[in-house]
Protein backbone atom coordinates (compact mmCIF):
# COMPACT_ATOMS: atom_id res chain seq x y z
CA UNK A 1 0.00 0.00 0.00
CA UNK A 2 1.36 3.72 -1.01
CA UNK A 3 1.72 6.36 1.32
CA UNK A 4 -1.08 7.98 -0.06
CA UNK A 5 -3.37 4.84 -0.04
CA UNK A 6 -1.86 5.21 4.15
CA UNK A 7 -2.98 8.86 3.81
CA UNK A 8 -6.60 7.79 3.00
CA UNK A 9 -6.84 4.90 5.55
CA UNK A 10 -5.84 7.33 8.54
CA UNK A 11 -8.11 9.77 7.71
CA UNK A 12 -11.15 7.85 6.73
CA UNK A 13 -10.73 5.18 9.40
CA UNK A 14 -8.08 6.68 12.36
CA UNK A 15 -10.02 9.64 12.71
CA UNK A 16 -8.07 12.02 15.02
CA UNK A 17 -9.93 12.22 18.68
CA UNK A 18 -10.75 16.33 19.75
CA UNK A 19 -8.76 17.31 22.58
CA UNK A 20 -10.71 17.60 25.97
CA UNK A 21 -8.74 20.27 26.67
CA UNK A 22 -7.02 23.57 25.36
CA UNK A 23 -7.88 25.08 21.92
CA UNK A 24 -9.98 23.42 19.73
CA UNK A 25 -8.74 23.04 16.09
CA UNK A 26 -9.54 25.68 13.76
CA UNK A 27 -11.12 23.03 11.50
CA UNK A 28 -12.52 19.80 11.48
CA UNK A 29 -12.26 16.79 8.87
CA UNK A 30 -16.41 17.13 8.58
CA UNK A 31 -16.14 21.21 7.57
CA UNK A 32 -13.33 20.36 5.13
CA UNK A 33 -15.32 17.61 3.15
CA UNK A 34 -18.15 19.66 3.41
CA UNK A 35 -16.94 22.61 1.52
CA UNK A 36 -15.45 20.55 -1.12
CA UNK A 37 -18.71 18.91 -2.04
CA UNK A 38 -19.87 22.35 -1.79
CA UNK A 39 -17.75 22.67 -4.65
CA UNK A 40 -17.97 19.59 -6.58
CA UNK A 41 -22.36 20.49 -6.01
CA UNK A 42 -21.72 23.79 -8.11
CA UNK A 43 -18.94 23.60 -10.46
CA UNK A 44 -17.84 19.99 -10.81
CA UNK A 45 -15.34 17.04 -9.12
CA UNK A 46 -12.78 19.09 -11.89
CA UNK A 47 -13.27 22.07 -9.76
CA UNK A 48 -12.48 21.14 -6.48
CA UNK A 49 -8.69 22.42 -5.24
CA UNK A 50 -7.17 22.94 -1.99
CA UNK A 51 -7.42 26.35 -2.90
CA UNK A 52 -11.00 26.87 -3.34
CA UNK A 53 -11.98 24.85 -0.61
CA UNK A 54 -9.37 26.38 1.71
CA UNK A 55 -11.00 29.78 -0.01
CA UNK A 56 -14.54 28.83 1.05
CA UNK A 57 -13.56 27.92 4.72
CA UNK A 58 -11.40 31.49 4.77
CA UNK A 59 -8.18 29.35 5.58
CA UNK A 60 -5.34 29.78 3.92
CA UNK A 61 -4.02 27.03 1.68
CA UNK A 62 -1.18 25.69 3.59
CA UNK A 63 -3.39 25.72 6.63
CA UNK A 64 -5.78 23.12 4.92
CA UNK A 65 -2.61 20.85 4.24
CA UNK A 66 -2.19 20.42 8.19
CA UNK A 67 -5.46 18.27 7.80
CA UNK A 68 -5.47 16.52 4.56
CA UNK A 69 -2.33 15.72 2.84
CA UNK A 70 -3.44 16.59 -0.76
CA UNK A 71 -6.09 16.74 -3.01
CA UNK A 72 -6.72 12.97 -3.59
CA UNK A 73 -7.26 12.99 0.12
CA UNK A 74 -9.74 15.36 0.43
CA UNK A 75 -12.09 13.52 -2.43
CA UNK A 76 -11.84 10.58 -0.40
CA UNK A 77 -13.10 12.90 2.65
CA UNK A 78 -15.82 14.16 0.33
CA UNK A 79 -17.09 10.54 -1.20
CA UNK A 80 -17.37 9.61 2.35
CA UNK A 81 -19.64 12.47 3.47
CA UNK A 82 -21.48 12.49 0.34
CA UNK A 83 -22.12 9.06 0.03
CA UNK A 84 -23.97 8.96 3.57
CA UNK A 85 -24.88 5.83 5.18
CA UNK A 86 -27.28 3.45 3.51
CA UNK A 87 -30.35 2.74 4.07
CA UNK A 88 -31.19 0.47 7.08
CA UNK A 89 -32.32 -2.59 6.77
CA UNK A 90 -35.76 -3.75 8.00
CA UNK A 91 -36.63 -5.26 10.85
CA UNK A 92 -38.49 -7.98 8.98
CA UNK A 93 -35.72 -8.15 6.14
CA UNK A 94 -37.41 -9.47 2.49
CA UNK A 95 -33.87 -9.52 0.80
CA UNK A 96 -35.77 -8.27 -2.18
CA UNK A 97 -37.05 -4.96 -0.78
CA UNK A 98 -34.15 -4.80 0.57
CA UNK A 99 -32.12 -4.52 -2.04
CA UNK A 100 -34.62 -2.70 -4.48
CA UNK A 101 -34.58 -0.02 -1.84
CA UNK A 102 -31.17 -0.08 -1.87
CA UNK A 103 -30.72 0.70 -5.48
CA UNK A 104 -33.16 3.47 -5.35
CA UNK A 105 -31.21 5.11 -2.45
CA UNK A 106 -27.39 4.91 -4.32
CA UNK A 107 -29.66 6.07 -7.07
CA UNK A 108 -30.94 9.14 -5.36
CA UNK A 109 -27.11 9.42 -4.07
CA UNK A 110 -26.08 10.19 -7.62
CA UNK A 111 -28.18 12.63 -8.74
CA UNK A 112 -27.73 14.85 -5.52
CA UNK A 113 -23.78 14.89 -6.22
CA UNK A 114 -23.38 13.46 -9.79
CA UNK A 115 -19.64 14.06 -9.71
CA UNK A 116 -19.61 10.85 -7.14
CA UNK A 117 -20.06 8.80 -10.85
CA UNK A 118 -16.02 10.11 -11.44
CA UNK A 119 -14.95 10.09 -7.97
CA UNK A 120 -15.95 6.12 -7.37
CA UNK A 121 -13.92 5.19 -10.45
CA UNK A 122 -10.80 2.65 -10.23
CA UNK A 123 -9.55 0.89 -6.69
CA UNK A 124 -9.31 2.92 -4.21
CA UNK A 125 -9.78 2.71 -0.64
CA UNK A 126 -13.49 2.64 0.66
CA UNK A 127 -14.24 4.78 3.67
CA UNK A 128 -16.81 3.34 7.01
CA UNK A 129 -19.83 4.75 4.90
CA UNK A 130 -19.05 3.20 1.49
CA UNK A 131 -18.19 -0.11 2.95
CA UNK A 132 -21.75 -0.25 5.01
CA UNK A 133 -23.15 -0.02 1.38
CA UNK A 134 -21.83 -2.88 0.24
CA UNK A 135 -22.31 -4.53 3.53
CA UNK A 136 -26.49 -4.16 3.35
CA UNK A 137 -26.26 -5.82 -0.43
CA UNK A 138 -24.00 -8.90 1.08
CA UNK A 139 -25.85 -9.66 4.51
CA UNK A 140 -29.31 -8.59 2.25
CA UNK A 141 -28.68 -11.99 0.42
CA UNK A 142 -26.65 -14.17 3.25
CA UNK A 143 -28.81 -17.84 3.90
CA UNK A 144 -30.04 -17.58 0.80
CA UNK A 145 -28.00 -20.45 -1.13
CA UNK A 146 -25.52 -17.84 -2.66
CA UNK A 147 -21.53 -18.06 -2.05
CA UNK A 148 -19.44 -15.37 -0.84
CA UNK A 149 -18.37 -14.61 -4.34
CA UNK A 150 -21.85 -14.59 -5.46
CA UNK A 151 -23.59 -12.13 -3.27
CA UNK A 152 -20.03 -9.95 -3.34
CA UNK A 153 -21.00 -10.15 -7.39
CA UNK A 154 -24.91 -9.15 -7.08
CA UNK A 155 -23.15 -5.76 -5.67
CA UNK A 156 -21.68 -4.98 -8.65
CA UNK A 157 -24.03 -5.74 -10.91
CA UNK A 158 -26.43 -3.75 -9.10
CA UNK A 159 -23.88 -1.19 -8.09
CA UNK A 160 -23.10 -0.97 -12.16
CA UNK A 161 -26.51 -0.87 -13.35
CA UNK A 162 -27.24 2.06 -11.35
CA UNK A 163 -24.43 4.11 -12.45
CA UNK A 164 -25.08 3.52 -15.97
CA UNK A 165 -28.60 5.04 -15.72
CA UNK A 166 -26.68 7.95 -13.35
CA UNK A 167 -24.41 8.20 -16.27
CA UNK A 168 -27.13 8.83 -18.77
CA UNK A 169 -28.96 10.87 -16.78
CA UNK A 170 -25.97 12.98 -16.21
CA UNK A 171 -25.42 13.39 -19.51
CA UNK A 172 -29.08 14.22 -20.07
CA UNK A 173 -28.99 17.32 -17.22
CA UNK A 174 -31.28 16.92 -13.67
CA UNK A 175 -34.44 17.98 -16.06
CA UNK A 176 -33.89 15.70 -18.99
CA UNK A 177 -34.91 11.96 -19.74
CA UNK A 178 -32.32 9.53 -20.76
CA UNK A 179 -35.06 7.73 -22.68
CA UNK A 180 -37.02 10.48 -24.42
CA UNK A 181 -33.14 11.73 -25.94
CA UNK A 182 -32.53 8.48 -27.24
CA UNK A 183 -35.98 8.37 -28.97
CA UNK A 184 -35.46 11.64 -29.93
CA UNK A 185 -31.81 11.50 -31.47
CA UNK A 186 -33.01 8.04 -33.42
CA UNK A 187 -36.85 9.05 -33.91
CA UNK A 188 -36.50 10.67 -37.71
CA UNK A 189 -33.79 7.93 -38.70
CA UNK A 190 -36.02 4.95 -37.58
CA UNK A 191 -39.16 6.67 -39.01
CA UNK A 192 -37.53 7.03 -42.53
CA UNK A 193 -36.11 3.37 -42.57
CA UNK A 194 -38.96 1.60 -40.41
CA UNK A 195 -39.07 -0.68 -43.37
CA UNK A 196 -35.35 -1.90 -42.66
CA UNK A 197 -35.61 -1.46 -38.77
CA UNK A 198 -39.26 -2.73 -38.03
CA UNK A 199 -38.56 -3.83 -34.89
CA UNK A 200 -36.96 -0.96 -33.53
CA UNK A 201 -39.86 1.27 -35.50
CA UNK A 202 -42.58 -0.73 -33.49
CA UNK A 203 -40.97 -0.69 -30.33
CA UNK A 204 -40.21 3.47 -30.30
CA UNK A 205 -44.37 3.96 -31.26
CA UNK A 206 -44.80 1.83 -28.42
CA UNK A 207 -45.35 4.56 -25.49
CA UNK A 208 -46.27 1.61 -22.68
CA UNK A 209 -43.32 2.01 -20.04
CA UNK A 210 -41.09 4.41 -21.04
CA UNK A 211 -39.24 6.34 -18.33
CA UNK A 212 -38.47 2.98 -16.61
CA UNK A 213 -35.13 2.03 -17.13
CA UNK A 214 -33.99 2.10 -13.69
CA UNK A 215 -36.74 0.22 -12.45
CA UNK A 216 -36.96 -2.17 -14.92
CA UNK A 217 -33.41 -3.15 -14.84
CA UNK A 218 -33.61 -3.60 -11.09
CA UNK A 219 -36.32 -5.86 -11.06
CA UNK A 220 -34.75 -8.40 -13.94
CA UNK A 221 -31.85 -8.65 -11.96
CA UNK A 222 -33.79 -9.33 -8.99
CA UNK A 223 -35.51 -12.13 -10.63
CA UNK A 224 -32.53 -13.65 -11.96
CA UNK A 225 -31.28 -13.31 -8.60
CA UNK A 226 -34.82 -15.11 -7.35
CA UNK A 227 -34.04 -17.83 -9.63
CA UNK A 228 -30.85 -18.70 -8.91
CA UNK A 229 -31.65 -18.61 -4.81
CA UNK A 230 -34.59 -21.17 -5.96
CA UNK A 231 -32.20 -23.24 -7.54
CA UNK A 232 -30.00 -23.52 -4.34
CA UNK A 233 -33.11 -23.91 -1.90
CA UNK A 234 -34.77 -26.71 -4.67
CA UNK A 235 -31.17 -28.64 -4.41
CA UNK A 236 -30.26 -28.27 -1.05
CA UNK A 237 -33.92 -29.97 -0.21
CA UNK A 238 -33.27 -32.86 -2.72
CA UNK A 239 -29.87 -33.33 -0.89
Amino acid sequence: MGEAANDTVRLLWERPVRPTRGPKPALSLERIAAAGVEVADAEGLGAVSMQKVAGLLDFTKMSLYRYVPGKAELVALMVESAVGEPPAAPDAPDWREQLTTWARHLAAAFARHPWLLDATLGPRVPGPNELAWLERVVAALDGHGLTGAERMDAAVLLSGHVRSIAEQTRATGPDGSPEAELLAALGTVVHRHADRYPAVAAAMADPDGRDQALDFGLARILDGLAALISRRTTCEQQA
